[in-house]
């Protein structure tokens, strides 16, 4: 760090100036009073991470969750009503909006019903989900997380003046946590003018680690390694895993008095191109006139149809058309290459057509072909203290959790299918809960009733459930009709994508009818009951499920060791030998809510 020289004379923040909505310490007792006086709404988790950046300036020139005309400007234009280019909207959604007047305060609380902020209301408008998701995500799939989580908004959002009184605490990592006003003091106090911010989304590597070195030399800059740990994407690793790696790293391989570890408490909105661009602005207003993208394009991974929903070189094309105007270069995240001699990385157009000989390197492959089968990531790829984080926060693939997601009609077979299946995952060695629609309803979702908001409500809380026993490694097995599509891929995201197993058990609903002991689709039929999914209520078949069960082709016994022999080639279970796949031990050992 340059000691008594000259303090940096940074790019500005985007707009001129960074927005600060924080109440000073003056008069924050008495307006704290007040607040306790006023109606107030619990926001969702993503919203408070918006309010935390609107509060301190990384949203920069927005200064409120924004109101109807910007925000139908940003959906179609990418600018805000003033012509400021800006990607992505930032809006507060309300559950209900019974009891809110215009032009009164009320209070912002998280969910934990801490007070946050004072709204002056000046807007309630409505918005559509498939408009905004086809305008900023390029997709209604919902199969994208933000598409499925979406679907649970309130129908209005909210806009007015915000007071912030205090920003929500973080426990964790204190030491990392810096305002855009903070970093900047910091990032000046190193005395480059230039500033590359890198935005890593998974845990760093050699690789990466040449690349930002090279990119800061290359600049004459300083280096803002800003991972986000907010609302992140449903695949990637928490983030807890990926800091611990990330201050490895930094503490023993980077110069201090040119690097700079901070963390963002964004919600991630996983839009590809315009989430590319957004990234840039926001890590403008900390500091950065250099922005590395990724080969990550800031999307979430596959669709429905199993393709890719965004490109690297679209969120590339779409940085380059616009870095002039928000006054931040686009650094592409090159290929790079491992050089056996000299033990060193080099980007691929160097070596290539080169004589020297060189490994192409997959960071995914490495790291399953290692973790996968619980070894140690070798040297060359990365470092042993980092190795040794990612060891110990990765359990073996067949010590994974993993939820099976039965789903189909009424009386399809899905709780014959789980009685097979449980046993035989107990024969493999796993511990095993059932989650059966029948049983769920007596117990956890009690006096939930048949409309589609209860049937959603329903089918999201069996997801948590399921999603806690897969985050403490348990396998679940979870027996529903779940007829709705949205809410099914909102479970696969609470979930993880890669541990949640979706089984379309496929039965005509002519046999349905015939296998129903309970006489359902009969009463059904006569009127004598409502919305009775198959006669007059609609069921949504999977897209793309992992498995696909035609009954009426195969028992029950075969269907179970379809789902076992998926489970094996996905690396949660051990191969099977055929006499394990015929055992089957007491069924009083399955800890199950189905008794």
């Amino acid at each position: 760090m340059a000691e008594n020289g000259p303090a940096a004379k940074l790019v500005t923040p985007y707009g001129g100036r960074l927005v600060d909505l924080v109440i000073p310490a003056v008069g924050h007792d008495i307006l704290l009073q007040k607040a306790k006086c006023l109606p107030s709404i619990q926001i969702s988790f993503r919203s408070v991470c918006d309010l935390e950046l609107l509060a301190t300036g990384a949203f920069s020139p927005l200064d409120r969750f924004m109101g109807e005309k910007d925000y139908r400007s940003v959906l179609k234009d990418m600018r805000l009503a003033d012509g400021t280019l800006m990607p992505i909207p930032i809006t507060l959604p309300a559950n209900t909006v019974d009891g809110l007047a215009i032009g009164k305060e009320l209070v912002l609380r998280s969910p934990t019903n801490e007070m946050l902020a004072i709204m002056r209301l000046e807007e309630i408008f409505a918005w559509n989900l498939d408009e905004e998701s086809m305008a900023v995500l390029g997709t209604t799939d919902s199969r994208h997380p933000l598409v499925s989580e979406m679907h649970g908004w309130g129908r209005h959002y909210l806009s007015g003046p915000l007071t912030v009184l205090n920003l929500p605490r973080h426990n964790d990592f204190p030491g990392l946590r810096s305002t855009p006003a903070e970093v900047r003091a910091a990032l000046e106090a190193m005395g480059q003018d230039n500033v590359v911010a890198y935005q890593p989304r998974h845990p760093m590597h050699r690789a990466h680690e040449t690349l930002t070195k090279e990119a800061v030399e290359e600049s004459d800059g300083s280096l803002l390694i800003q991972p986000v740990v907010g609302v992140t994407g449903y695949s990637d690793l928490d983030h807890y895993t990926r800091v611990r790696c990330y201050e490895a790293l930094f503490e023993n391989y980077y110069d201090p008095g040119r690097t700079l570890l901070n963390l963002v408490p964004l919600a991630v909105r996983m839009a590809g191109p315009r989430a590319g661009l957004w990234h840039g602005i926001i890590n403008r207003n900390y500091g950065a006139n250099h922005f590395i993208i990724g080969r990550d394009p800031h999307g979430p991974g596959k669709d429905s149809q199993g393709k890719d929903f965004y490109d690297t070189c679209d969120v590339q094309r779409l940085f380059r058309e616009h870095e002039a105007e928000i006054g931040v270069r686009i650094i592409p995240h090159k290929e790079m290459v491992y050089v056996p001699r000299g033990n060193r990385y080099e980007e691929s157009g160097r070596i290539v057509n080169g004589t020297e000989e060189y490994i192409r390197v997959s960071a995914t492959t490495v790291i399953e072909d290692s973790l996968f089968h619980g070894k140690r990531m070798p040297e060359w790829f990365t470092y042993p203290e980092v190795a040794q984080i990612l060891y110990e926060a990765n359990p073996p693939r067949t010590r994974q959790g993993f939820c099976v997601w039965l789903t189909g009609l009424p009386s399809s077979g899905k709780s014959t299918i789980a009685d097979v299946l449980a046993p035989l995952l107990l024969s493999s060695g796993r511990r095993v809960t059932v989650l059966d629609g029948d049983v769920v309803r007596t117990h956890l979702t009690k006096g939930l009733g048949f409309s589609k908001e209860d049937r959603i409500t329903n089918i999201l809380r069996v997801g948590f459930v399921a999603s806690e026993v897969v985050r403490h490694e348990g396998v679940v097995i979870c027996a529903l009709i779940s007829p709705f599509a949205t809410a099914r891929d909102q479970v696969r995201a609470m979930v993880g994508g890669e541990r949640f197993v979706e089984v379309f058990v496929d039965t005509p609903v002519d046999v349905c009818e015939v296998r129903d002991v309970k006489g359902m689709y009969t009463k059904a039929k006569r009127g004598e009951i409502k919305g009775f999914t198959g006669v007059d209520d609609a069921y949504e078949p999977p897209c793309a499920p992992e498995v696909c069960i035609k009954t009426t082709a195969v028992t029950a016994e075969e269907s179970a060791r379809q789902i076992m022999e998926v489970l094996v080639r996905k690396g949660f279970l051990a191969a099977l030998e055929k006499r394990a796949m015929q055992r089957t031990p007491r069924t009083d050992a399955v800890q199950a809510v189905k008794q």
